[in-house]
C-alpha cells in the first residue's frame, strides 16, 4: 500500500470525528454502545460471542444463573475508548476484566455499575456506567481487522482489512502499510464472492472451511452496512478461534443522521443521559455543539473555520468555552437558537 493510500486511509478513519489543537473531540453521528452494535451484528447473521446485559447490581446473580461459561469477560458499557486502562471514581481500576469465577463477576459488576469511568477519551469527571456486558471469553488464535466505511475520497464505500487486528490500526498503517488492504466497493454490488474471497485470503483465513466462514461474515457485514445506513462498521478484532470459528469480538458502528427518518428504531437506542444538555438541545436544530472548559464562546459558520478559530484562541493564551458550527445554509431561527444555547453557558463570554 502506497504512502498516498495510507494517508487517504488515515484521513478516512478521521472523517467521523473532528480534532483541533484546542482539544475538540466532536462525535457528529449516532454511535451505539458495544452491546447494541453486537445485537445488530447478530441479527444480521454475523457471529458474535454469547453475552448478557446487567443494569442492576442486585440482578447480577439472576443474570449469571442463566449465563454459564468457562471464562467471562466483563465490560463497562460507555461511549469511550481506552476502557481497559481506565479507572473508576471509586478507585476500581479497569473497565474490562477477565475471570473464571462467577462470584468475582458479581463483585466486578458492583464496582462498575453506578460509578463513573474515566479514560483518556472521557471528560475528567468520566462517564456514569449504567450497563455492564458480561460475555463469553473467546479462545482467540488469531486477530484480524475489518472495516467498511463511507469515504469521500473514494466517493463511496470502501473495505479496509488487515491481518494485524486487535491493535491501533493507525499505527499498523503507519509502520506496516503492506498489512493494510483497501478495496473500493460498488454501492450496488458491494462485497461479492470474489472480493470476499480475496479479502479472506489476505486476512489469513487459508483453510477452505475457515475461509468459507470468513467469506460469509464479510458478506453479512456488507448487508448490515447497507440495511442500517451505516457510515462505518469497524470490527477490531475479527478473530479466528481455537476451534476454527470466525467471530466479531468488538464492534463500532456509526450511522448517518440523514437516515434517521427510515432508521427510527436504531436512533431511539441513543442514550443522551450523559450528554451535555446544550449538545442535546443543539442537535434538535441541526447544530454541532461541544462544550469545553474555557471562557471564550465560539459561534462559527463552518467546522474548519471553527477549529481554526479555536486554535488561534489557544495560541494567544485564551480558552474556548465551546465549539459551535452552525453549518451551511443556516436559517435565521438556527442562528437565534445558536446564540440562545451559547448564552446559557455559565461563563464570562467574549463573543467571536
Amino acid at each position: 500500500m502506497s504512502s498516498f493510500l495510507t494517508r487517504k486511509f488515515l484521513s478516512s478513519l478521521g472523517s467521523f470525528t473532528k480534532y483541533s489543537q484546542a482539544g475538540v473531540f466532536s462525535v457528529r453521528h449516532l454511535n451505539l454502545l458495544e452491546y447494541q452494535s453486537k445485537e445488530l451484528l447478530k441479527d444480521s447473521g454475523v457471529s458474535v460471542q454469547n453475552f448478557t446485559i446487567v443494569d442492576d447490581a442486585n440482578k447480577a446473580d439472576s443474570a449469571l444463573d442463566k449465563f454459564r461459561v468457562d471464562e467471562y469477560v466483563i465490560k463497562a458499557q460507555v461511549l469511550a475508548g481506552g476502557r481497559g486502562k481506565g479507572w473508576f471514581d471509586n478507585g476500581f481500576k479497569g473497565g474490562v476484566h477477565l475471570t473464571k469465577d462467577p462470584k468475582e463477576v458479581k463483585d466486578i459488576v458492583k464496582h462498575m455499575l453506578g460509578h463513573r469511568l474515566i479514560t483518556k477519551q472521557t471528560h475528567k469527571d468520566g462517564i456514569l456506567v449504567q450497563k455492564v456486558m458480561i460475555a463469553e471469553s473467546v479462545d482467540i488464535q488469531r486477530e484480524t481487522y475489518v472495516c467498511i466505511l463511507m469515504d469521500r475520497g473514494y466517493n463511496g464505500p470502501v473495505l479496509i482489512a488487515s491481518p494485524a487486528g486487535g491493535m491501533d490500526i493507525e499505527t499498523v498503517a503507519e509502520k506496516t502499510p503492506k498489512l493494510i488492504k483497501t478495496v473500493p466497493l460498488d454501492i450496488y454490488y458491494g462485497i461479492d464472492d470474489n472480493i470476499a474471497k480475496d479479502v479472506a485470503e489476505f486476512l489469513g483465513f487459508t483453510g477452505e472451511d475457515i475461509k468459507t466462514k470468513a467469506i460469509y461474515e464479510l458478506k453479512n457485514l456488507w448487508k448490515l452496512f447497507v440495511d442500517i445506513d451505516a457510515l462505518q462498521i469497524e470490527i477490531n478484532p475479527l478473530v479466528e478461534t481455537a476451534d476454527k470459528q470466525v467471530v466479531a469480538v468488538d464492534a463500532k458502528i456509526s450511522f448517518d443522521d440523514n437516515a434517521q427518518f427510515r432508521q427510527k428504531d436504531i436512533f431511539e437506542l441513543e442514550d443522551t443521559n450523559e450528554k451535555d444538555p446544550r449538545e442535546v438541545e443543539a442537535s434538535k436544530f441541526n447544530l454541532n455543539y461541544i462544550s469545553m472548559d474555557g471562557n471564550i464562546a465560539c459561534l462559527v459558520n463552518g467546522a474548519g473555520l471553527a477549529m481554526a478559530t479555536m486554535d488561534i484562541i489557544k495560541m494567544n493564551g485564551g480558552d474556548p468555552a465551546n465549539f459551535l458550527d452552525v453549518g451551511g445554509g443556516v436559517t435565521q431561527d438556527q442562528v437565534f437558537q445558536a446564540f440562545r444555547i451559547v448564552a446559557e453557558g455559565k461563563w464570562k463570554i467574549k463573543w467571536l
